[in-house]
């Protein structure tokens, strides 16, 4: 198994990979009972040398379930009936989530609200604040 390329700056090696085969769940004919068709693919998150350690965190922090206790990414994969066609969906999806866990948050711009806005707020609230005080009885 050859590396897996997560971005432009960021390659897993393939010594960091580990898949497992296991039986598929669900409908399947025959084969069903004989073929290991479903991928386990497992990333050692903890131990790997292909991200920082903020890095690491921003990770853990985006996988969330998805990383056990030891810091073990797992993602699984048995849509194909192949166990080739579920090990490269198992690879692609880590890399996507991966990639999207690396992806730096967008900064927020700090706005304000126009002075028409904060107006009709204010008029809003003015009518609101008269819509309940003609609801209120004479000895209020």
């Amino acid at each position: 198994m050859e590396e897996l390329r997560v971005d432009d700056r960021h390659r897993i090696p393939a010594g960091e990979l580990e898949v497992r085969a296991a039986r598929a769940s669900g409908p399947g004919g025959q084969g069903v009972n004989t073929t290991d068709s479903a991928v386990e693919l497992r990333w050692d998150l903890a131990g790997s040398k292909a991200v920082t350690a903020a890095e690491r965190e921003r990770v853990r922090a985006a996988l969330g379930a998805r990383v056990t206790a030891e810091g073990v990414v797992i993602v699984r994969a048995s849509e194909s009936r192949s166990q080739w066609r579920n090990r490269q969906a198992a690879r692609r999806r880590l890399a996507e989530l991966v990639a999207e866990a690396l992806r730096p948050p967008r900064q927020r711009i700090a706005t304000r609200p126009s002075q028409r806005a904060r107006q009709r707020r204010l008029d809003d609230k003015r009518r609101r604040s008269e819509i309940k005080r003609l609801r209120r009885g004479p000895d209020a």
